[in-house]
Formats: structure tokens, C-alpha cells, sequence
């Protein structure tokens, strides 16, 4: 029997133990992936402490599990039955499982599952447990089986260490795809300097919006934010200004922004989004990805009123991943910003503990198995 490293979470809030056990064994629409990067979320200490109590509704796999969301490797193995995939290709593994049967994962909206699943993560639904059950190993470890149709193919000029970034990255696109963002749109981040804002903000250079308006708290992290495109990004520190006014001012006509990005997380308050909103013109968009866990005070005849749009978004399928990856080969998506901070698998509760001294958006902190 083949055995593999990982690091294994034994109880919730406990450390994770470096052992070792079985490698995977690829069914035949699956893949082997050979991990080389593997991505942290940057609350992961707290989730992982906490979640049980913060979501319950909302299932970890059985302990022990290896975590492990955005990993990136080379496809080490091919099942009987993959047809475009090949030992030795250079991959980033989109952790999205469904079950494949149900009538909107029939129809493509896999994202839509009622039991959708992050591998080496947590569950939204009843049924996870049985998607965990078949790809049971997040990137913490050596080795994974993917199912083939979660494979993004990775251009030369994008490192493991880059793509073990997509995961953030992801949710920022498809949340600006979900806005209609390019050429002749104006957006508002609300939360620019972090990881899924900083991620906007690249993805709308790249996407050709034409102004990208943020706000953070760290003025230091919002000049470098800045510094991206002097002449296409501006930044606002909140308690600064009230953010609709300062928008209003920032767009051409003086009328507000076509589109709010809100990537503030479980802990920020929610009177900080409400007062994003107000940046919003008439008929424009705002996106949720940050998860802000307080009730949002709403009026909601003024979305009436004014067309406005509040849409929620999570994560990202495969193919949208595939486009970032080709923006990245083309050169418009940079990706050459983030500061790469990297640990071998052994020192992964030494990776977590030092999250908290992250800067921004701009670190990256990766496991190296």
C-alpha cells in the first residue's frame, strides 16, 4: 500500500497531527493530483476553532479530515475514463463538489447543489458527508483525487504558489461577472485592501473597468491598493467621509457607481455595507462574497425604487477559473503582487497561528507538501 503525508484534524479547535496514510486511489472520472501549493484561508485558525459553533448548520467532514481548500499540483494519475487530462499537466483543483444528479446540477448550475461541498473544507447541505466521503482529502497532504471536470489547466507564467490563490480570486470574478463589470463600469469595493478585494480589484484592471473605487480601514494597505493604477483606482479610509457622498464624486456623471463589491467578513458590522450601498446609482448592482454575519437593515422600497440589485455569490465553477487562468497567460490579470509566504507541510499549525501578521490582501500564505 502507497502512503502519503498529511496533516489531520483530530477534534475541532485542536492542532493538526502530521501521519501518515493511504494514498487515494483515482475512480475512473477521476484524477490523482501530486500537491505542490496549497492555499490558506486567511481565517482559517478561527473557522476551524469556531465553526462548529458560529454554522452548525453548516457540516465539517468527519474528524479526523485533512483541510486543505486551494490546492495546485501536477496530475500525478488518470482514471479509466478521463479523456482530457494528462499525467504530468500543471493544475489548480477547484474544491467545488455536487452531487451531479440533481436537477440543477443537470442543467450545469453546479454551484446551485443543495448539497454543495468544499472539499477539504465544509458543507452546505444534508448530504455533504457523502461528497466528503468520496474526495476525502483537502491540499494538506501529498496527494488528492479530484473528480476531472474541477481541473483548471495552468499556463506556464502562473506559479503554484499564484494559482493556490484562486480560490479568492474566483469568488472576486464571478461576482463581477455576475455584475456585468468592464469597459465604461464604475465600481465600489467595499473592503479593497483585503484578500477577496484586493482580488477585485485586480480582476476589474483586468476586466477593463474603467474606475475602481475602495475602502478599507489600513491607510498604508489602501496607498498600495492605490498604487496598482494611480489613474483608474481610488481609496477612501473609512470615517473618513460618508462612502455615498465620496463615490458620488468619483464618478463621471456624479451620480453614483454601476456596482458594489462587499467583501466584508462574519465580523464587520453591517451598518459599514448599508453605507456602501449608498454609493449605488440608479439601476445599478451590488454583490455580497464576504459572508458580513449581521442582519442587514434594508429598505427595501428604495430597491424598488431605484432598481436596485442585491445578488449573493459564492464561489466559482471551473471554467470561470480557466478564464483567470488565461487572462493571467495573457498577461492582463497580475498576479506578480502577492507576497508569497511559504511553510512545509510539518510546520502547518505554525502557518495558522502566524495568519493574524498577514499584510492585507497583498500576503499569501501557502503550504508546501
Amino acid at each position: 500500500m502507497r502512503t502519503m503525508l498529511a496533516a489531520r484534524m483530530h477534534e475541532v479547535g485542536g492542532p493538526m497531527l502530521l501521519e501518515r496514510i493511504p494514498v487515494p486511489e483515482p475512480r475512473a472520472t477521476d484524477v490523482l493530483v501530486a500537491v505542490k501549493a496549497c492555499g490558506m484561508v486567511p481565517n482559517l485558525g478561527n473557522v476551524l476553532a469556531n465553526w462548529t459553533k458560529w454554522f452548525p448548520q453548516l457540516p465539517l467532514p468527519k474528524l479526523p479530515a485533512v483541510f486543505g481548500l486551494d490546492p495546485a499540483g501536477i496530475v500525478a494519475e488518470v482514471g479509466s475514463q478521463v479523456h482530457s487530462i494528462l499525467p504530468g499537466e500543471r493544475v489548480y483543483v477547484n474544491p467545488g463538489r455536487s452531487c451531479g444528479s440533481c436537477r440543477v446540477c443537470r442543467s450545469g448550475a453546479m454551484t446551485h447543489c443543495r448539497n454543495f461541498t468544499f472539499q477539504g473544507y465544509f458543507g452546505f447541505g444534508p448530504e455533504s458527508q457523502k461528497l466528503f466521503d468520496a474526495y476525502p482529502y483537502g491540499g494538506f497532504c501529498e496527494y488528492l483525487t479530484a473528480p476531472q471536470y474541477a481541473l483548471v489547466k495552468l499556463p506556464d507564467n502562473v506559479t503554484f504558489e499564484q494559482a493556490a490563490r484562486f480560490g479568492y480570486l474566483g469568488t472576486a470574478y464571478a461576482a463581477l461577472r455576475k455584475a456585468q463589470v468592464g469597459p465604461g463600469v464604475s465600481m465600489l469595493i467595499n473592503g479593497i485592501t483585503g484578500t477577496l478585494g484586493l482580488g477585485a480589484a485586480l480582476l476589474g484592471l483586468a476586466m477593463g473597468t474603467t474606475t475602481i473605487l475602495g475602502t478599507g480601514r489600513n491607510r498604508e494597505l489602501l496607498a498600495r491598493v492605490k498604487a496598482l493604477a494611480p489613474t483608474r483606482i481610488d481609496v477612501l479610509a473609512l470615517g473618513d467621509r460618508r462612502i455615498g457622498d465620496w463615490a458620488k464624486e468619483r464618478t463621471e456623471d456624479g451620480l453614483g457607481a454601476d456596482v458594489v463589491i462587499d467583501t466584508l467578513g462574519p465580523g464587520s458590522p453591517a451598518s459599514t455595507m448599508v453605507e456602501a450601498l449608498q454609493a449605488l446609482r440608479r439601476g445599478g448592482r451590488a454583490v455580497d462574497i464576504g459572508g458580513m454575519a449581521e442582519t442587514l437593515p434594508l429598505d427595501v422600497h428604495w430597491l424598488m425604487d431605484d432598481q436596485i440589485q442585491l445578488i449573493g455569490s459564492c464561489w466559482f465553477t471551473a471554467g470561470e477559473g480557466q478564464e483567470m487562468a488565461e487572462m493571467a497567460r495573457a498577461g492582463t490579470l497580475d498576479l506578480s503582487v502577492f507576497e508569497h509566504r511559504r511553510f512545509p507541510l510539518a510546520e502547518v499549525n505554525k502557518a495558522i497561528a502566524s495568519l493574524k501578521d498577514r499584510n492585507g490582501g497583498f500576503s499569501n500564505y501557502v503550504v508546501i507538501p
